[in-house]
């Protein structure tokens, strides 16, 4: 069973942290000092469990009037099961509720295919890097 929900108890944070240390800085290597930055407290965290498993986790922030997705992560070996669906679905209601138009994010450049499937168009024009990964900026209306 799926299940996506806002992490708001002190135990659904740390499955949060707990997917995001081990995709962002074990599996892809991304300094833990910029992983968990000042943001944090201003974001909705989301966590998703497979079978009562954390296994996927991202927050949505308000920026410039428009919802950005960060952070969004499935674990390697959960991977290519549509796990990443449901946990944006979460997003763009979260996002539509609080009267958002448009759900923005970087993506990774190998994530880039699974965002166009579910609706997203690239808006940047160059790939950029960001913690030395390369990037594209994306949106949906929503």
């Amino acid at each position: 069973m799926i299940i996506v929900k806002k992490a708001v108890t002190e135990s659904t944070l740390k499955d949060v942290y707990q997917v995001r240390r081990t995709v962002f800085i074990e599996e892809q290597g991304v300094p833990a000092s910029i992983e968990i930055d000042e943001r944090e407290e201003e974001a909705v965290h989301f966590i998703l469990y497979e079978d009562g498993i954390p296994s996927g986790a991202a927050r949505l922030r308000v920026v410039h009037g428009a919802g950005k997705a960060e952070r969004v992560c499935i674990l390697l070996s959960k991977r290519g099961r549509g796990l990443g669906r449901h946990l944006m679905k979460a997003m763009e209601e979260e996002a539509e509720s609080q009267g958002l138009e448009f759900l923005k994010l970087n993506a990774q450049v190998q994530a880039e295919p699974f965002y166009l499937q579910i609706g997203y168009e690239v808006i940047s024009e160059e790939p950029f890097l960001d913690a030395g990964i390369k990037h594209v900026t994306m949106q949906k209306k929503l």
